[in-house]
């Protein structure tokens, strides 16, 4: 009975407590518009990382796009004739193109990041990152001394395989070239 009594004094979650005051309502996470952002603060370093990758993706796929257009339009006023005026007059269009582009897909790239589903999954997993017990710096070093000496093993193994396997192919006519330790 006594742990009902202290369970009933710990202070409610803020998601269960009711609102202060009567008719006031919770405001609920996003609904302050386009621009407002999802659960702001959380699962920071895994919302920056994507926000990275997907800047630097918009900005290849961007030059790929420009240089695409840039080669259409040399390519098109080749065939006509003209091929010295094609970059010069349709630049500054391209370039407007390129720019409609990137706006596009950066309101897409922050509409997809901010779906509350998108956002709470980068929110989880950045909490669970944050649970992962990363090796040190000696534990790193002995690993890799391990996997390069075993590398190192399967080479030499296969190499010397491979030598017994071309002798022994050689000593039953199936190879006619010699094996280069054979004078």
């Amino acid at each position: 009975m006594s742990s009902n009594l202290v369970a009933s004094e710990a202070p409610e979650p803020e998601e269960d407590r009711p609102s202060t005051q009567p008719g006031q309502t919770k405001p609920q996470a996003g609904s302050g518009g386009f621009f407002t952002i999802y659960k702001k603060g959380q699962g920071k370093w895994t919302r920056l990382g994507t926000v990275f990758c997907a800047v630097f993706i918009g900005l290849l796929s961007t030059y790929s796009l420009y240089g695409y257009i840039l080669q259409a339009t040399v390519r098109s006023y080749a065939q006509v004739g003209n091929s010295s005026a094609a970059p010069a007059t349709h630049h500054n269009g391209i370039i407007a193109i390129c720019a409609a582009f990137l706006a596009v897909y950066s309101l897409v790239i922050y509409w997809v990041m901010n779906k509350p589903t998108n956002a709470d999954f980068l929110i989880a997993t950045d909490s669970e990152m944050k649970k992962v017990n990363w090796t040190t710096k000696g534990e790193l070093f002995g690993s890799t001394r391990v996997v390069i000496l075993f590398l190192f093993f399967i080479a030499i193994f296969l190499f010397l395989a491979d030598q017994f396997f071309q002798l022994f192919f050689y000593m039953i006519n199936v190879l006619k070239i010699k094996p280069w330790f054979i004078s």
